[in-house]
């Protein structure tokens, strides 16, 4: 007879007695030829009678499809080991952007997921935006597999959520929870595709509410929201935002306590947005990338395409574990500024500044870089250098932008001036729930911003 020491070393851990277990099987023993042999049968049926029953292992997702229970304790095959990465892609496409979501899905499934790479989205569909793949519509959720029809979504839908709100910051916790359940891996990606423009909550286009607007319900995620998303979700290694204009830092701040890297873009995404088989190559090609690696590509599969068709952009990777730093830099230059009294420097490098398809939202360095130079006050200077150093240095950690030629909506812009992180600088007042940001109250920004406003 042999016996399984792991599943014993196991069964322990489970808290089931050493010894009630010996007895358990030595009482199932029956004698044939000559030789002991185990009736595993009488065993299951002791232990499942007993009140110390061994729990069954979570199954993989694949062999739950299948119909495979997995049993260690009797030699079938073991619970599947965890990916290097789950990618999680919440794809709100209840609005005009939703033949773009369609092309995305089919981007990625250029690329499939492995083994070792899971790309797990949630996609959203309302009437009267696309009709192709059959037109359905709701929200569904994907495990995206490999094909090379481009016109059609091939992978097998999981859930079929009916018209869930996908304006609702809860409905961003219960995707990524079931995800993370269904698709355990070693390190954790999450992508808000929509709309966005940065933290503002406010204006007369519902597109200008924080991120992630449904068109259906008329509900959007704003920032706090953002943070309650995270906070909610523990520890997410890779946050990114295919979307507009959520690069900056009253939204990184929200969101910095738990998560290591994010990447965004201080500018419009075209809605092409991301390009999903230049970002999803690499890390299937190489799938024990670090999370400073996924981001990286991320960023890079979003500026290779955009080099490729000669069009503006900015996207950036940013060390959240250095958000608090910013903080304490930036409030230690605008408090050097307002000591020096050179109000209308500072006016002046506002309106200069690389600003952004919002035009209340610039570049800090760039902010930052006219007020050092046009200075005349050495701690000014100091302070703004230091901020400056850290910006390009250990806050942003990968920035590609390219110049943009102009066009209908807009002239040409320089976008490589910008280093990869937006701040609000507003003409006036603060807008209608500044205030209620975790980086207003922590930081002297909006003080500083309105000292600028006044007379």
């Amino acid at each position: 007879m042999k016996l399984n020491v792991l599943s014993l070393e196991e069964a322990m851990i489970r808290k089931i007695s050493l010894s009630a277990l010996v007895l358990s099987m030595f009482s199932s023993l029956s004698y044939a030829q000559g030789e002991f042999t185990l009736n595993s049968a009488d065993i299951r049926a002791q232990i499942a009678n007993s009140d110390m029953a061994v729990p069954a292992p979570e199954m993989a997702p694949e062999a739950a499809d299948k119909g495979i229970i997995t049993d260690w304790l009797f030699g079938k095959p073991a619970p599947k080991a965890p990916a290097e990465w789950t990618i999680m892609v919440f794809g709100n496409g209840k609005n005009d952007l939703e033949p773009f979501l369609m092309k995305d899905l089919n981007e990625m499934e250029k690329i499939g997921s492995t083994d070792k790479v899971n790309i797990i989205v949630e996609a959203g569909r309302i009437e009267g935006y696309d009709a192709s793949d059959g037109d359905w519509k709701g929200v569904r959720r994907f495990r995206m597999t490999k094909d090379s029809d481009t016109r059609k979504v091939s992978s097998k839908v999981l859930q079929d959520l009916g018209q869930s709100d996908m304006g609702d910051y809860r409905t961003v916790v219960s995707f990524v929870n079931w995800a993370k359940t269904a698709y355990p891996a070693k390190k954790y990606m999450l992508i808000f595709w929509n709309h966005g423009s940065g933290w503002t909550k406010s204006g007369e286009r519902i597109i200008t509410k924080g991120i992630s607007y449904d068109e259906q319900s008329g509900n959007h995620i704003n920032t706090p929201q953002m943070g309650l998303i995270l906070k909610s979700l523990g520890k997410i290694d890779v946050v990114g935002s295919d979307a507009c204009l959520m690069q900056m830092a009253e939204v990184d701040y929200e969101i910095k306590d738990n998560v290591d890297f994010i990447v965004g873009s201080e500018e419009t995404e075209p809605g092409d947005g991301y390009t999903y088989d230049l970002f999803l190559g690499p890390v299937v090609a190489r799938p024990t990338m670090s999370a400073l690696e996924v981001g990286k590509s991320a960023v890079d599969g979003y500026a290779n395409h955009y080099d490729g068709i000669d069009q503006g952009y900015t996207q950036s990777l940013v060390r959240a574990g250095s958000v608090s730093k910013l903080l304490t830099l930036s409030d230690a230059f605008t408090a050097a500024v307002m000591a020096s009294g050179e109000k209308a420097l500072a006016k002046t490098a506002r309106g200069n500044a690389i600003n952004f398809a919002v035009a209340e939202n610039r570049d800090l360095y760039d902010f930052t870089r006219l007020v050092v130079e046009g200075s005349q006050n050495a701690e000014v200077k100091k302070a703004g250098q230091a901020l400056m150093n850290f910006i390009t240095g250990e806050l942003v950690i990968h920035n590609r932008t390219r110049d943009d030629k102009g066009g209908y909506w807009s002239g040409p812009k320089a976008y490589t001036l910008a280093k990869g992180i937006a701040a609000y600088f507003p003409n006036s007042t603060l807008a209608a729930g500044y205030s209620d940001l975790a980086w207003a109250k922590a930081s002297k920004w909006d003080e500083f911003v309105l000292w600028i406003n006044q007379p």
